[in-house]
């Protein structure tokens, strides 16, 4: 009887031991995805210059280069970003502003301000909600898919997490996103995104990783069109710097009177 026991005790011991190890072993989605957008985005109020280079068949044929203004609004969830357009002649001075779920277009000639939608196109296969800073830990619930080997932008073999991410709300840029995360560095590596419908949109690689306020961050996202493969969108990010950026900035009614300092 003792040795029954002392055997039962034994086999429940294994048993918790080896749950404990498979608890330890699987990662937690939420954490990931957290850990990814810590390494896209800055936590302290910033600014960068994002251009974007449109392809189609290999040969350019647009280019539009933006300074963006990020903070994290007070409730310490989503960001709130200023997005100035540089050029062409044809759009300088515009502004693009994203305040909480709203998304608004200022035009200087005209002097007037309309509400967008985050999905909507800005340049190639740019949306609006693209050029925006975002986490998508706030705007997303994510899912562990489980590891694959993938090819990253650099066409090198990379052990992956696979995420799944579905919109907790109808004014999030992409209904569902599949994210492919670096399993050493939890360095954002691939994306595909999605319709409600389940059509693809698009894919994206992230590369040109290097130090940028702080840590490690992709400087350069290759955006591949969902339906025609041909038309390529090339985003990149330069110019970064820690910003004092008032608050007045991110206020609908301010546009018109906006002067960067």
């Amino acid at each position: 009887m003792r040795y029954a026991r002392s055997l039962a005790r034994g086999l429940v011991g294994i048993v918790v031991g080896c749950l404990s190890v498979a608890a330890i072993a699987t990662p937690n989605a939420q954490q990931l995805l957290e850990a990814s957008d810590a390494i896209r985005n800055p936590t302290q109020p910033f600014s960068l210059t994002t251009t974007l280079i449109e392809f189609h068949d290999g040969r350019q044929t647009d280019e539009d280069v933006l300074t963006v203004y990020s903070k994290i609004s007070a409730d310490g969830g989503q960001y709130r970003s200023l997005v100035r357009f540089d050029s062409p002649a044809r759009d300088v001075d515009k502004l693009l502003l994203k305040n909480g779920t709203d998304l608004w277009f200022y035009d200087p000639s005209s002097q007037a301000s309309v509400r967008i939608s985050p999905q909507q196109r800005l340049l190639g296969q740019a949306a609006n909600g693209d050029v925006v800073t975002v986490n998508w830990a706030h705007d997303y619930a994510p899912s562990l898919a489980g590891e694959e080997e993938i090819t990253d932008g650099d066409r090198q073999l990379e052990h992956c997490y696979k995420l799944t991410l579905i919109a907790r709300s109808p004014e999030a840029t992409y209904h569902s996103i599949d994210l492919w995360l670096d399993s050493a560095t939890k360095r954002p590596v691939k994306a595909r995104f999605y319709a409600e419908s389940g059509t693809l949109l698009k894919a994206s690689y992230f590369r040109r990783f290097q130090q940028e306020l702080g840590t490690v961050r992709p400087t350069e996202i290759v955006i591949i069109d969902g339906l025609d493969p041909g038309w390529v969108t090339v985003m990149r990010y330069s110019n970064y710097a820690w910003r004092d950026i008032p608050d007045s900035w991110m206020q609908h009614d301010y546009l018109a009177r906006f002067k960067p300092n």
